[in-house]
């Protein structure tokens, strides 16, 4: 049976001449409708808006199979992990019961005392549950305490220790000795997410920092199939879903060059644990992440991760508490149980636009990690490192300050009224040694900054919006003004229908604001423009603005689309007297 059996044939030469009509009657004029319509990552990799046969990179192989493009897991579904930072041992069972299949647990100061390990994982069935720990310099310490309680209980624990460097070593060697079940090494990639830099650049670092691994662990004395199997790696999943499903098939395929390279090909599997973007969360709005954590989520089981971590939609505003925490694990189990995402491997294998981009992303980040290893490993090139992750987070910065790069209920639809969500102090987790002195950043940062600084004054400060004209003539600008305002934390005040500068002006002495924008079509704008500006001028307007492009007497800045936002609200803030 052909599907498409009825259908005409047709050829991109055919959509390319329908594009191009659709772009003319849009008043895009471009050579090729590609041209117009590609967009490009910051990894300078250029999404095009149509893919066909011919982009199919080669032959992925097949699911749990070298190259593991395809994925490394034997079969469907992921590890539903959970990550818990505070000594609460009634909290463990409670996920375990609930859809949680493990438990990463954050152990050190400023979060699970080390001394109080065992009584968190009293009640856990260390058999059953594998437990991944973060315990940074006390990765020794934390990892005795998990041998003792499995010596205790005569069991075989599974899960990993979480170290790096000598301490991996020593565990290792342990592991593959004692306890099969258990790996030694987290490389742990999502610093270099959350200091700002792209899918490349964590993908290049965390094979840097992978082939590092595997230096000390041969070195000891392992072969390079248990030094292999020694490792687990951890990404950062984002709601930018085709970005993540692309980075995992990318990893996988690089890790599986670093095993082919060392000899041992077949033991290239690398096994994955995914974590929802730290950076992408909001502190405004905070309802949203629940949305971005579910599209990540979504991408990680679709990209093939074994292990999956939903962050809960507070936590960075401080401890999630029991309800957070189960909407983040429900979260897993409505995608996994109702949905069915976990019942097939590699879904999105096969796809034109998919495969491309895997491969695309996967050579951009062998060439970066091929700059490092050339400056002597990642260790050596730690301040390369650092200036290329700066410099891909102030383009990513600047696309945010002129919102190319929206954010939900931050830079864009920003309730300016809402009342922010308090927590609790979040757990102090345990320094990357790998990832020392790279900040953490989050991408609404500075203009959730402008949102604290409004909502601390003893009245929130005001920008008069001058619409001229009727309703229909000024509500769209009013409506863009007032957003972009509003991202900041600024009321505004709208004067309303009508168009006499001398009324306009009245309102906007009346209302007590020192900033007016003036809202209208540009046809109106060149009628009433000029003399409503100055006539706000003359009632005290510290500044006027406009929205649009045109150039009036009396408007001393405009806003439009594209411009920088970010930098009309502080220069708003510093006309307002805003107290910081």
């Amino acid at each position: 049976m052909e599907l498409a059996a009825g259908f005409a044939s047709t050829s991109r030469d055919d959509w390319r001449a329908l594009a191009v009509e659709v772009l003319r009657r849009s008043g895009v004029e471009a050579g090729s409708p590609e041209e117009a319509l590609s967009s490009a990552t910051y990894d300078g990799l250029t999404i095009a808006p149509l893919y066909d046969l011919d982009d199919l990179p080669g032959d992925p192989g097949l699911p749990g199979a070298f190259p593991y493009v395809r994925g490394s897991r034997p079969a469907p579904g992921w590890d539903v992990r959970q990550r818990h930072a505070v000594p609460d041992p009634e909290a463990l069972p409670a996920d375990l019961e609930h859809g949680v299949t493990s438990l990463w647990l954050v152990v050190g100061d400023g979060a699970i005392p080390v001394d109080s390990l065992a009584t968190v994982l009293r009640d856990v069935y260390l058999d059953l549950a594998p437990v991944v720990l973060e315990a940074g310099g006390r990765a020794r310490e934390a990892a005795e305490v998990l041998f003792g309680l499995a010596a205790a209980r005569g069991t075989a624990p599974r899960g990993n220790l979480g170290a790096s460097g000598a301490a991996g070593l020593e565990l290792a060697l342990r592991c593959v000795a004692e306890f099969p079940g258990l790996r030694a090494v987290t490389v742990d990639a999502t610093p270099y997410h959350d200091a700002g830099g792209s899918d490349a650049e964590e993908l290049g670092c965390s094979i840097a920092q992978g082939v590092a691994e595997l230096r000390v662990l041969t070195g000891g004395g392992l072969s390079v199939e248990q030094a292999l199997g020694q490792l687990e790696f951890r990404y950062a999943a984002t709601d930018d879903q085709f970005a993540t499903i692309a980075k995992l098939r990318a990893a996988r395929r690089l890790w599986a060059r670093i095993a082919e390279v060392c000899g041992a090909a077949e033991s290239g599997g690398q096994r994955q644990h995914a974590v929802t973007s730290s950076a992408m969360m909001t502190v405004r709005d905070p309802w949203v992440n629940l949305l971005r954590t579910t599209l990540a989520c979504f991408a990680a089981g679709v990209g093939g991760a074994e292990a999956v971590t939903v962050q809960p939609f507070d936590a960075c505003l401080g401890l999630p508490d029991a309800f957070s925490r189960r909407i983040a694990r429900n979260t897993q189990s409505l995608l996994l149980e109702e949905s069915g995402l976990g019942r097939v491997i590699d879904p999105a294998g096969g796809s034109w636009y998919v495969e491309r981009r895997t491969a695309d992303l996967a050579e951009r980040a062998w060439a970066w990690f091929q700059e490092i290893e050339a400056a002597g490993g990642v260790t050596a090139a730690s301040r390369l490192v650092s200036a290329r992750l700066a410099a891909t987070r102030a383009r990513r910065d600047d696309d945010i300050a002129h919102r190319r790069f929206p954010i939900t209920g931050v830079t864009e639809f920003p309730n300016v009224h809402e009342t922010p969500l308090r927590k609790p102090p979040p757990a102090a987790a345990p320094p990357s040694a790998e990832a020392a002195g790279l900040p953490k950043v989050r991408y609404a940062e500075a203009f959730e900054a402008l949102r604290d600084l409004a909502d601390a004054q003893p009245e929130r400060p005001t920008v008069f919006l001058a619409t001229v004209g009727p309703l229909a003539a000024y509500s769209a600008r009013a409506s863009f003004a007032a957003n972009l305002f509003h991202a900041g934390g600024l009321a505004t005040e709208t004067a309303g229908p009508g168009a006499d500068p001398e009324q306009i002006a009245t309102a906007f002495a009346v209302s007590g604001a020192a900033v007016a924008c003036l809202c209208s079509t540009d046809k109106l704008y060149a009628q009433h423009a000029a003399a409503v500006a100055t006539a706000l001028v003359r009632a005290g307007a510290k500044k006027v603005w406009l929205a649009g492009k045109g150039q009036y007497e009396g408007v001393d800045a405009n806003l439009y689309a594209g411009c920088d936002a970010l930098a009309v609200l502080r220069e708003t803030f510093d006309d307002l007297e805003v107290t910081r």
